[in-house]
């Protein structure tokens, strides 16, 4: 897919929608430990140090221990130069914690060149947009796995939502119209938005190209189809193999561009894609993993 010279400049040193993940780092912060949503692949651990996936995180920090963990990072000869992005990604929703915007304030009063950035279900996003505008939000990540109500209800087990918890359908339908808006008021504040879908064979494989389109048609910049991990609801289901998961982001890249690179991080990974920092109990980086 073509890409505008307007589009490279947003992504510019950030390593998770396109620029140089080889010399490029980010640094997750995880502020976030409430969710608003079940969704049927998911398990969050809060202390689970040899697994990277999303949802885990070796312990979770308050704003004011983020922000001494930034400058710690940022003050060493190691990690210091490499890290452009600071992320807020869980180990929950970041929307469903106010300790996510109080983190992005203090960071932003600090760092100003950092750039911010945040992976949400979306669920609360047309509500926040506009806090999150004001907070020089730089880029988006929206996980989006169906369009059609009736398979997001294969998906999510309950939502909570103003109040009350919805189930089925009607959650999907809450879940999804949100979404989609949310997606569309951010890309309308000049945000760089990517969409992660998660694959989930014999779920949703039908859903993907219909988001791609639903997407690109809203200003997305680029996709990131994930393969499921099993586990939870979905522990009996096997994840796409390498080779198909190639085919399926293949197929998609005529309708929008593919993010190829992700490593489905943990919640508070630091470091390059691939390559994240081991770190002390401070947050003081010792060494690069290889």
């Amino acid at each position: 897919m073509a890409t505008s010279c307007d589009q490279l400049k947003k992504i510019q040193g950030h390593p998770c929608f396109g620029g140089n993940h080889h010399k490029n780092g980010r640094m997750h912060l995880a502020v976030a430990p409430r969710c608003n949503i079940k969704c049927g692949y998911c398990t969050r651990r809060h202390d689970c140090a040899n697994e990277s996936r999303p949802g885990v995180t070796s312990r979770l920090i308050t704003p004011a221990e983020a922000i001494a963990k930034v400058r710690e990072v940022m003050a060493s000869s190691v990690m210091g130069p490499i890290i452009k992005v600071i992320g807020i990604a869980g180990p929950g929703d970041p929307l469903a914690n106010e300790e996510t915007f109080e983190t992005f304030r203090l960071v932003g009063e600090e760092f100003p060149h950092l750039m911010k950035c945040m992976s949400t279900n979306g669920l609360l996003l047309p509500d926040a947009i506009e806090r999150l505008h004001q907070l020089d939000l730089h880029s988006l990540t929206v996980t989006l796995n169906a369009l059609d109500p009736a398979v997001g209800a294969r998906i999510y087990g309950h939502i909570s939502y103003q109040g009350q918890v919805f189930r089925g359908v009607e959650a999907a339908e809450i879940l999804v119209a949100n979404q989609l808006e949310g997606i569309r008021r951010a890309v309308g504040y000049g945000m760089t938005v990517k969409v992660n879908t998660v694959y989930i064979p014999g779920v949703n494989e039908e859903q993907v190209p219909l988001i791609g389109r639903k997407i690109k048609e809203l200003g997305a910049f680029v996709m990131n189809i994930m393969p499921l991990i099993p586990q939870a609801d979905f522990a009996h289901i096997s994840p796409p193999p390498p080779e198909e998961l190639d085919r399926v982001r293949q197929r998609n890249e005529s309708i929008i561009g593919q993010f190829k690179h992700c490593r489905q991080c943990r919640a508070d990974a630091v470091g390059l894609i691939g390559r994240d920092a081991t770190v002390t109990e401070s947050g003081t980086p010792l060494t690069v993993a290889v």
